[in-house]
């Protein structure tokens, strides 16, 4: 906020914990441009996913008040810093951003964590009424804004591979947080005879590489036919599936558990058959359940459609990329990179809020993210700086 405050922005923050920083300009009743990225991280992460975005807005607009240009601004530029975008307290991501694009439904309050604590409780001990009634105020006005730009990490190899620092998003990927539990018969491990066992461990062991098998061969198991209404081979391209979390009861190596559970998380760019993997992996699990006689319940913590970036704010952010590139002292040749994100990322939200959505990424290392291995180049930090002001200058001043 204090930084926020420095470089001439006004400050405050909303019902769901979303930081906020707007200009005064000379035609306050224009649309606003919304800049924005995420302050929450995941267990162990690095230092640049989500917060990355933040500064790189905050320092270009100071630019602009050093330079006294930000109250000439023909439209007012806000920056938000989300809440929530992760989802890895309460499993339930986008709920800042989600809030802000007016998508967020009041239940979502009710969602609780491991210990049984809500959303709403978490608000309610910060100071933040939590109410039904609060999410309406946070809700944005789809006619007061015109536009979403968002700058982040890649979070992927590409970029570094190709050489190049920056590159523009044109579409994110859609994706599906499941959570699969398993019951079986907890017993002991030395007196029960494996054919008599009802294992919930290794049963959800199958179930994993079951998850694994039809993500890397998906072509063993759909047809790609256009003309009898199923998939071209390219809607199943970049198909990902995670299971990320694992947990058991009542877990002691002498126990065979009687309650296994874990995440799963599946991506694709196309919905439909991002639908379909959900649906066949669900169809396999209860057959396979069924088989080794224990229950499976499979509960869907999280939907996002796809999102596709609005080509003409693709275009103008890759000329502001290419403009800034030719002022920094470097041997970059060649078009700016556009990429495809199979991570998800608050532009998600909010283009439920405005169809005019623009992503730019930033290289980083080796493309690892969520892990303290992450790392960018000061210099790459500079180009996006730059590119963002470039943006600004072309399209936001008078």
């Amino acid at each position: 906020m204090s930084w926020m405050q420095d470089a001439g922005l006004k400050t405050w923050v909303d019902q769901m914990g979303n930081l906020h920083g707007r200009t005064d300009t000379v035609n306050a009743t224009a649309e606003t441009l919304l800049i924005g990225s995420h302050l929450d991280t995941v267990v162990d992460a690095g230092k640049y996913d989500g917060s990355l975005g933040i500064i790189c807005a905050i320092s270009a607009l100071k630019v602009l008040r050093i330079k006294g240009k930000l109250e000439k601004l023909y439209r007012p530029v806000e920056v938000i810093a989300f809440s929530d975008e992760e989802g890895v307290r309460f499993q339930s991501t986008f709920l800042g951003s989600a809030a802000i694009a007016g998508i967020l439904p009041p239940t979502a309050l009710q969602i609780s964590d491991k210990s049984g604590i809500t959303v709403q409780d978490v608000l309610r001990e910060n100071s933040f009424e939590a109410t039904d009634e609060s999410l309406v105020w946070v809700k944005y006005n789809p006619k007061s804004v015109w536009g979403y730009v968002e700058v982040h990490i890649e979070q992927g190899p590409v970029l570094e591979t190709l050489g190049y620092p920056l590159g523009v998003v044109k579409g994110i990927a859609g994706q599906t947080r499941l959570k699969v539990e398993v019951s079986g018969a907890q017993g002991h491990a030395g007196t029960v005879p494996m054919l008599m066992r009802q294992d919930s461990m290794a049963a959800a062991a199958e179930l994993i590489v079951t998850l694994e098998t039809l993500c890397k061969y998906p072509d063993k198991l759909f047809a790609y036919d256009e003309q009898c209404g199923f998939f071209e081979k390219e809607s199943l391209a970049g198909l990902v599936c995670t299971v990320g979390e694992i947990s058991c009861w009542p877990s002691a190596s002498n126990v065979i558990p009687g309650q296994v559970n874990f995440t799963v998380d599946i991506r694709a760019i196309d919905d439909e058959a991002r639908k379909s993997v959900v649906s066949e992996f669900s169809n396999q699990v209860y057959r396979k359940c069924e088989q080794r006689m224990v229950n499976c319940t499979i509960k869907h913590k999280h939907d996002a459609e796809a999102a596709h970036c609005d080509s003409e704010l693709t275009l103008q952010l890759k000329h502001a990329t290419s403009s800034a590139l030719r002022k920094m002292p470097s041997d970059i040749h060649g078009d700016v990179p556009i990429l495809m994100s199979g991570a998800g990322h608050d532009a998600m939200a909010m283009s439920h809020l405005t169809k005019q959505v623009g992503m730019l990424f930033v290289r980083c290392r080796g493309g690892i993210s969520h892990s303290p291995e992450e790392s960018v180049l000061d210099d790459d930090v500079w180009a996006a700086g730059l590119a963002l002001l470039q943006f600004l200058d072309q399209h936001v001043n008078q």
